[in-house]
């Protein structure tokens, strides 16, 4: 993994420790968090908002250098210059702060989108990299502060890559992150534009850095790095965040796995099909099902609000393996999240399976 993609949706786990679990199972959830304290890891805009690790920050200078993506930061900060220079001084004063330590507002706020321009020129000079950022334990609220003060002296007086340098180089790390890929698959990794994906692999090609290679069932040409390594078989076992690297570009999805996904979190209750918060499950090198979990803390308990099989795996053999795969793994996360039992909701067409494999 090449960074980790950020989410403040809580119903289970912030969706970044979820990455985590998956690789390393139980593990001290304090991980992320002393990364970005002690120089590690940053946080960016790369896929979305994203950690990713310091020793990568040089190939984010020439991004650093550009307007904001949002044009009403750029606004506000050419109307209000004055505004920058208070933040600055605020922050060399009293950093780290948050947005709330800053507020411009007048009146009432409205939606969860309606930033005052305190909070516009903190995000302004976050994403020109003049302040680093790290979460608030508690809230998850960003604590921003001075760049020098949380990325290492070394890694800041590391030279910047130009634009095309810099894309060459995110292009063959994304490789090496999925393995292979598609100029669509490596573009959406670090939500580079395809056009400079395809530029940057034509040049790794012509150094050998990157070959073109043909997977069986893809209509469009891939790409690996040479020494890649193909395993004979695939022994892995996870419950996958909707923002973990595997399943997170959905058209990716459906080639590697034949497996159809979308987040739900946004749509009506009752127009959804599987569930508010629903993972994934991977089986060897196979998307066998889904479950939509949720931690209720309060009872201590992990809820599998719905549990579902995909067609292909639709067996009674295979749903009794399923099932006691999956209720081993979620033993492992209700103890990494100190919660006592696990509750299975009569949802789903798996339900049953799980709820007896519980028992058992």
């Amino acid at each position: 993994m090449g960074l980790i993609q950020i989410d403040s949706v809580n119903v289970l786990v912030r969706s970044q420790e979820l990455p985590l679990f998956a690789r390393l199972g139980p593990h001290p959830r304090t991980l992320i968090d002393d990364a970005t304290r002690d120089g590690e890891l940053f946080e960016y805009w790369v896929h979305a908002a994203s950690h990713m690790p310091t020793s990568h920050h040089h190939l984010m200078r020439w991004k650093m250098a550009t307007d904001h993506m949002w044009a009403g930061v750029n606004e506000v900060v050419r109307r209000r210059p004055e505004l920058v220079d208070h933040v600055l001084e605020r922050l060399a004063d009293d950093g780290p702060l948050t947005a709330g330590d800053l507020s411009q507002r007048v009146g009432p706020k409205e939606q969860w989108w309606d930033w005052d321009d305190g909070k516009v020129v903190l995000e302004h000079l976050f994403w020109n990299g003049t302040v680093s950022a790290r979460r608030r334990e508690g809230d998850f609220a960003r604590l921003y502060d001075l760049a020098e003060r949380m990325i290492p002296a070394e890694v800041l007086a590391r030279p910047a890559l130009d634009e095309l340098d810099a894309r060459r180089e995110l292009t063959r790390l994304a490789i090496r992150h999925l393995g292979v890929g598609t100029i669509a698959d490596i573009a959406d990794y670090h939500r580079q534009p395809q056009a400079s994906v395809r530029r940057a692999i034509r040049d790794l090609i012509a150094e050998g850095s990157v070959m073109e290679v043909v997977v069986d069932g893809w209509d469009r040409p891939a790409y690996a790095v040479p020494d890649m390594v193909v395993p004979r078989r695939v022994e892995a076992r996870a419950l996958l965040s909707p923002f973990d690297p595997v399943v997170w570009f959905r058209d990716r999805n459906e080639r590697l796995f034949d497996f159809h996904y979308r987040i739900e979190i946004y749509t009506p209750a009752a127009k959804r099909r599987f569930g508010y918060y629903v993972l994934p499950f991977l089986l060897g090198d196979e998307i066998v099902g889904r479950f939509d979990l949720k931690a209720d803390r309060a009872a201590s308990r992990l809820l599998v609000q719905a549990s579902w099989v995909e067609a292909d795996h639709d067996t009674p053999t295979r749903r009794r393996e399923i099932a006691h795969e999956v209720v081993d793994e979620l033993r492992l996360m209700a103890g990494w999240l100190g919660l006592d039992a696990i509750e299975v909701i009569d949802r789903g067409d798996l339900a049953s399976d799980v709820r007896r494999a519980v028992r058992a």
